[in-house]
């Protein structure tokens, strides 16, 4: 069975985010980019799935500037097989991420595609649910649990009132949550290996796809600080600021 796995390059979690200058957007020159989190975890279930032989190859995909060839191969050093780059200087967001994935799917015919829920940068959880739609595939948002069992996936997912498992007829989508899995370190044999897999690399164009965004950016602003608290002096002072300054959220 072929799974595809999208990963996003984004900025690290660890970095503090600023806003540029002319409010345009997010600075990321200069910064540390990084996979995005929830895909590393759809990258460690795809290969634990081909580590008991449920799987018999990993395809990883990136999308954006050639820079993301980078977060391509971390995937192979996890244990993908090979990379497709979807190269392209366009502003990518979610419905066009859906439409050229589709057309990979349609191109490598894989069984199931993984991917993280969200993206820590826009926070969409929009682009697994598009490819489903797109593709008529059932889908697992949200996975906590994944089990195969032939042609049915089964997919413990996390709800408000507690766990869903829900069973997909293979091909089918699933979206990857926090407590899946914990992804693995890179080896440096791994590592070393990941520079000779392949990576095809395609344009909007070759798949068919006019990328262009749909949203526009308006403005970009950072949130107001936050005001330092105060102290009083007494339980009656307390309750008179509660009472009299407090506002409701």
């Amino acid at each position: 069975m072929k799974l595809l796995v999208p990963v996003k390059r984004v900025v690290d979690y660890n970095v503090k985010v600023r806003v540029r200058a002319d409010g345009s957007g997010v600075e990321t020159s200069g910064v540390k980019m990084s996979m995005n989190p929830f895909d590393e975890i759809a990258v460690e279930e795809a290969v634990r799935l081909k580590e008991k032989g449920v799987a018999s190859e990993i395809v990883a995909v990136s999308m954006g500037v050639a820079a993301c060839a980078e977060t391509l191969r971390t995937a192979l050093a996890m244990g993908a097989d090979r990379g497709i780059l979807v190269e392209t200087e366009v502003e990518l967001q979610p419905l066009a991420v859906a439409k050229l994935l589709r057309a990979i799917v349609e191109k490598e015919s894989p069984r199931m595609v993984i991917l993280g829920k969200q993206a820590i940068d826009d926070d969409m959880n929009a682009t697994g649910q598009m490819l489903a739609a797109l593709l008529g595939w059932p889908q697992g948002t949200f996975a906590s649990k994944l089990v195969i069992e032939g042609d049915q996936a089964l997919v413990t997912r996390e709800v408000d009132g507690g766990l869903e498992t829900v069973s997909l007829t293979l091909p089918a989508i699933v979206t990857t949550d926090l407590r899946l899995n914990e992804p693995r370190y890179a080896s440096l044999p791994n590592i070393m290996k990941a520079r000779k897999k392949p990576i095809d690399i395609l344009k909007p164009a070759d798949l068919g796809v006019d990328p262009s965004p749909r949203l526009a950016v308006l403005n970009v602003a950072e949130p107001p600080r936050r005001q330092a608290g105060k102290k009083v002096a007494s339980v009656a002072e307390l309750v008179d600021k509660l009472k009299n300054e407090a506002k409701v959220i």
